[in-house]
């Protein structure tokens, strides 16, 4: 598939407030870099206690299970505020929403770094589930509304950017941060990057009126009647559950198994973060049940040696590989979601986005019992079975999905596929499925 191929992928037809005839190209690109900020910003604060957990857990008199909870209740309260901050958002221009959302991250950011005990940070980090469900749902289909049609699949990519880079630069600056001033250091950071973050959405996001409003019927509706909406949150739930089983865990797997010492971690985990940058965009320009097809059948394979092969060259190559396959998921599925249901990309972005927040939260929620309950290998050989179930149920809908092409009409070429969705009839509902087809 080409570049240009790519970027036509998945363009959802609603363009009331799209990118005005003669403007000026870079104002784009700046909101672009502004929102994939944003991204950045809330994924390093919904991760930042990877790296952490078992500081703030010998600070706080708490076990790394129950450290874990820090990833898991933001993970649960995002699931659910994906789809209420979408639906409840209703005709407000998005720009304050998303400003809002920011904002209300810094100021958790900052009680988590005061706080005097576990259960205000707890409390804090539900802020974050909120901030991060809502944002998310909001911001990953905005990129049709802010470049040129032929450059939205490159700007989807530069949004998601912000997600593996997060794990470049946030977890691994807000772990030698810990291990440098303290965890509560590290919280205030992001809580002053926030306010950054907050900065550059004022001054570079143009206004952006809803389009429609979004009922809380049409969420149930467009899963029932939209297959490839059903399969795609299905296999958000399974590909993220496995990766944070294991990946919340990360750093006990990594002392235990592959006898790494803690110094070395953060800059461990930078070298995953990079890889992850390279999957991300590696991933933007191919079809995505394709990409999601390979990552999960590779990280199948990675999670089960990482927990079983010791030795600190092997654990750093395995987590560098692991790196590079999971930086493809996020751009992947919100392209999936697109595809799927193109007049309908906000619904359908606030339901995988849903799911996948609270994948994260069943991840590190399993990954902790197995850790507490058997011990560190435990968590990754758990997110091995589950990758190996999301390859299984990709490969089932894909097979199933070409032996309904021809009847159903799937357009042979992915920029058809998007131009379907912007000419189909009347009579179809906001909802419908443009299928595509899977292969390329």
């Amino acid at each position: 598939m080409t570049d240009a191929d790519a970027d036509a992928v998945a363009v959802a037809p609603a363009r009331t407030a799209a990118v005005a005839p003669g403007s000026s190209p870079w104002k784009g690109w700046a909101a672009v870099s502004a929102v994939s900020l944003g991204i950045f910003c809330l994924i390093t604060s919904e991760l930042l206690p990877v790296g952490l957990l078992t500081p703030v857990g010998d600070s706080l008199g708490v076990s790394d299970g129950t450290a874990g909870l820090m990833v898991t209740v933001p993970g649960l309260i995002a699931g659910f505020c994906a789809p209420l901050v979408t639906v409840g958002a209703g005709r407000l221009d998005r720009r304050l929403v998303l400003c809002v959302l920011i904002g209300l991250m810094a100021v958790a950011n900052l009680a988590a770094a005061l706080a005097p005990g576990f259960a205000v940070v707890l409390a804090a980090r539900l802020l974050v589930g909120v901030s991060v469900g809502g944002f998310w749902a909001i911001a990953g289909g905005l990129a049709v509304r802010l470049v040129p049609e032929r450059h939205v699949g490159r700007a989807t990519a530069v949004v998601f950017g912000g997600v593996p880079t997060a794990s470049v630069l946030g977890v691994p600056a807000g772990t030698l941060l810990g291990e440098l001033g303290g965890w509560r250091t590290a919280f205030a950071a992001v809580a002053a990057l926030g306010l950054v973050t907050l900065i550059a959405l004022l001054l570079l996001l143009p206004a952006l009126p809803a389009d429609r409003g979004i009922r809380f019927g049409e969420l149930p509706a467009l899963l029932r009647d939209n297959r490839a909406v059903r399969a795609g949150v299905i296999v958000t739930f399974l590909v993220v559950t496995g990766q944070f089983t294991a990946y919340t865990f990360v750093r006990p797997i990594l002392r235990d198994v592959s006898g790494i010492d803690a110094e070395y971690v953060s800059t461990l985990l930078l070298g995953y973060g990079v890889a992850g940058v390279a999957g991300n965009f590696l991933a933007g320009a191919r079809d995505p049940r394709r990409t999601l097809l390979v990552v999960s059948a590779a990280l199948t394979a990675v999670l089960a040696l990482i927990a079983t092969l010791p030795g600190a060259v092997a654990g750093t190559a395995l987590l560098l590989a692991w790196g590079l396959g999971y930086g493809g998921v996020s751009v992947s599925l919100q392209s999936w979601m697109i595809r799927a249901a193109p007049r309908a990309a906000e619904a359908a972005s606030s339901l995988m986005v849903a799911m996948f927040n609270f994948a994260i939260a069943a991840g590190a929620f399993a990954g902790g019992l197995a850790v507490d309950g058997l011990s560190a290998p435990a968590a990754p050989l758990t997110g091995a079975a589950l990758m190996l179930a999301a390859a299984v149920t990709i490969g089932t809908t894909s097979a199933s999905a070409r032996r309904r092409g021809p009847a159903a009409g799937i357009p042979d070429h992915p920029r058809r596929a998007a131009e379907a969705g912007r000419t189909a009839g009347a009579g179809r509902t906001a909802g419908a499925e443009v299928p595509y087809k899977t292969d390329g």
